[in-house]
């Protein structure tokens, strides 16, 4: 096993630790989780660097990576959802579109395509990263001067959210039609 997928996955060990800390209430505890999160989330660029770098990239890699990554959001946004710092809408939308671009990237591999991330994809990443410690830090250090900046990041989050799975559909939308043009 090569070092960026070590790296992927000690991101998905991170995973469960940062849970406790995000559900396991002790004096300073959110701002445990959020570095915990950091953490893991930097992985997702550190790994890619390396394989690319090395050119080590391999099928394992290309699987395990894009897992990791939902499966960090997705926990953090079901703890948020759990101490009520994000409503289930919000959570719905965002997980959802990660379900439907993956389908849809399966679909397009059987097709013999790959569907490589687009700026909107990475513009995603990073406000959900974002929003994500915004709320876990309970709006950290904005409250103090009364802008909620958490909610803000959260509904940009959602609305690029929304945007990017549009984007992906959108730019790859051959995928649904054969030939002749009528839907496959």
């Amino acid at each position: 096993m090569n070092l960026a997928n070590k790296i992927t996955l000690l991101r998905i060990i991170l995973i469960p630790l940062f849970i406790v800390f995000m559900l396991v209430p002790f004096k300073y505890s959110n701002f445990v989780a959020v570095f915990v999160f950091i953490a893991a989330a930097c992985t997702d660029t550190l790994d890619g660097y390396i394989a690319r770098k090395r050119n080590e990239v391999t099928n394992f890699g290309k699987f395990i990576d894009p897992l990791a990554d939902k499966l960090l959001v997705t926990s953090a946004l079901v703890c948020l959802v759990e101490t009520g710092k994000v409503s289930s809408a919000a959570a719905i939308i965002i997980i959802s579109r990660e379900f439907v671009i993956t389908g849809f990237r399966l679909l397009a591999v059987t097709e013999g395509i790959i569907i490589a991330a687009s700026w909107w994809g990475k513009i995603k990443t990073i406000t959900q990263i974002i929003a994500i410690a915004a709320l876990i830090l309970d709006n950290f250090p904005f409250r103090y001067v009364g802008i909620p900046f958490d909610q803000i990041a959260l509904y940009v989050s959602v609305i690029i959210t929304i945007v990017s799975g549009v984007d992906y559909i959108y730019k790859n939308r051959n995928l649904f039609y054969s030939e002749n043009g009528k839907l496959k």
